[in-house]
């Protein structure tokens, strides 16, 4: 007989299935266009921009690490954030990032589209381009609705085919670049180098998803900790080698907009190129798939808390799983996905995402201080110093944010205060 939760949702998460969760949302398509961008600001000093990004973001990390062991229930950044800071803020990070997983699956699905279209070009515009986007939200919510369980195995199997193209370019690349192409120039201007970081620190993000699924992990305080940081070593190790193949591959990696695909092509032939193309289409399905598995956990860790209308926090009495968020969240994500307004509403993820970081961070030290605190079962090793690090960082990457950003931001912002409090009221 299966076991719920106080939630209505079962333990079924496995320690393997949170780092694939991770690995599926870290590595969507970025890496297969950000080799070429990092190189023509850096050069071969981009090898250390990846080192020391890895490094920032490992701080950031390591604040996820001990706030998420204390704690099972469902919502992530959320409840770290309401639980230190109270229900208002809290609500605010969640909904930001909310907001935000439903522009970056808008914004990656219509991706995944162009990259199909390597192979079909018909289902890059008009009905070929909506009935594509349409089955594929509906499949990924048919398998998220059914059960957490088939939608953590697509996720085990996604994360291995994606993977599978991306070391054969490392293993099989590695034998053939030119020595010559690693001589040292000039270093880079401090900007430019600085650039290079912040463009990196996009790529390493999306590891926070994981934590949203605590209240269907077999042992969340155990196992998030440990899938973060082994989640973050590999995706640093695969960063930096397919860095260090496409520099010794591709002479004009600076100019090229694809760069494994380009540099495959030279070693690999056309065979390799299409490889590659298959590889990022996989990639992004991965990413999608679980967008929309962590993303509808949100609203429903609110409207346990009476934060949003009840039904969306239903579990299904068959599946045990949000279907009622799910729904919402994939309706919501068709309609955006299909109208393409994602390009200019987009611009608020980052900001949502910096400040689910921010709150994360900035609550280690203030858990750690309040007696009754649920107990951390892992110590960052950094501790407070890793947090002021960490917000030292969030703080210098927002500064580099843009006004349009920030507009969206705080009208994405003063949205959800209005019904933070029209639920809040109506809850009293």
């Amino acid at each position: 007989m299966i076991r719920t939760t106080r939630e209505g949702l079962v333990r079924i998460i496995r320690r393997r299935d949170l780092v694939a969760v991770i690995l599926n949302s870290i590595i969507g398509a970025g890496i297969f266009g950000l080799p070429g961008a990092v190189f023509a600001l850096a050069g071969v000093y981009s090898l250390a921009a990846f080192v020391f990004c890895a490094f920032l973001i490992l701080l950031i990390v390591l604040c996820f690490a001990e706030v998420s062991s204390r704690y099972r229930q469902t919502g992530g950044p959320y409840l770290y954030a309401r639980e230190a800071f109270g229900p208002a803020v809290g609500f605010e990070v969640g909904w930001l990032i909310w907001i935000a997983r439903i522009t970056a699956f808008a914004a990656n699905c219509n991706l995944l589209v162009a990259y199909f279209a390597f192979f079909v070009p018909a289902a890059d515009a008009g009905a070929g381009r909506a009935l594509l986007i349409t089955l594929v939200v509906t499949a990924l919510t048919a398998v998220n609705v059914t059960g957490v369980r088939d939608a953590t195995i697509l996720a085990d199997t996604l994360i291995v085919a994606k993977l599978l193209p991306l070391v054969l370019f490392v293993g099989i690349g590695v034998f053939a670049v030119d020595p010559d192409s690693y001589t040292l120039t000039a270093t880079p201007a401090v900007g430019d180098f600085s650039l290079a970081v912040l463009l990196l620190v996009y790529a390493f993000s999306g590891f926070e998803t994981a934590a949203v699924l605590s209240g269907e992990a077999r042992d969340p305080k155990r196992d998030l900790p440990w899938a973060l940081l082994a989640a973050l070593a590999l995706v640093t190790l695969l960063y930096i080698g397919i860095q260090f193949v496409s520099i010794g591959v591709l002479p004009d990696l600076a100019d090229s907009t694809r760069p494994l695909v380009d540099a495959a092509a030279r070693f690999l032939g056309p065979a390799g190129a299409g490889m590659i193309a298959a590889g990022a289409i996989l990639s992004i399905l991965g990413n999608l798939n679980v967008t929309l598995m962590t993303a509808p956990r949100l609203p429903f860790a609110m409207a346990k808390r009476q934060e949003l209308p009840r039904a969306v926090g239903r579990a299904h009495p068959r599946f045990h799983t949000p279907h009622v968020a799910i729904y919402g969240t994939a309706a919501l994500v068709l309609l955006v996905t299909l109208t393409g307004t994602f390009i200019y509403a987009a611009t608020v993820s980052v900001i949502a995402r910096l400040l689910a970081y921010g709150a994360t961070s900035a609550a280690l030290p203030v858990l750690r201080r309040r007696a009754g605190a649920p107990a951390a079962r892992f110590m960052a090793p950094l501790g407070v110093a890793a947090s002021v690090a960490a917000l030292v960082l969030v703080a210098w990457l927002l500064s580099q944010s843009s006004a349009i950003e920030a507009r969206d931001a705080g009208i994405a912002a003063v949205i959800g205060l209005l019904i933070y409090r029209v639920f809040r009221k109506r809850s009293r």
